[in-house]
């Protein structure tokens, strides 16, 4: 019974010296340098402020969010693009249309000017 386990533990202590081993050798035979430029926090291409509760500009927002639409655009594409030739004409009308869509919405964020940055 156990030894049906054993494939099992073995890959378990595989994956945690695979895991912990680049880690240490890293943390180990790394140099410790730090100074007040890698000290500091970075995000967003911000200096970092005092107060993190100031008023943070939604433009950033809006662009993650497009670019996470159309980066799933790419994730639909990959799948419809192996099995096109099964699908046929249907399958090659319903993607048109879906990216027709797609276009459409696009073209309104850039006629809005979501996509402008000052």
């Amino acid at each position: 019974m156990l030894t049906e386990y054993l494939p099992i533990l073995i890959f378990l202590i595989f994956g945690v010296i695979f895991g912990a081993v680049p880690i240490a050798i890293g943390y180990f035979a790394s140099p410790n340098n730090p100074d007040d430029a890698k000290l500091s926090p970075y995000e967003c291409g911000f200096e970092a402020f005092e107060d993190s509760r100031m008023k943070f500009d939604v433009r950033f927002y809006l662009v993650a969010i497009l670019f996470i639409i159309f980066d799933l655009e790419i994730a639909f594409l990959f799948p419809w693009a192996v099995v096109l030739e099964e699908l046929g004409m249907f399958g090659f009308l319903a993607m048109s249309m879906f990216l027709g869509i797609l276009v459409i919405g696009f073209i309104y964020e850039w006629k809005k000017g979501a996509l402008e940055w000052e």
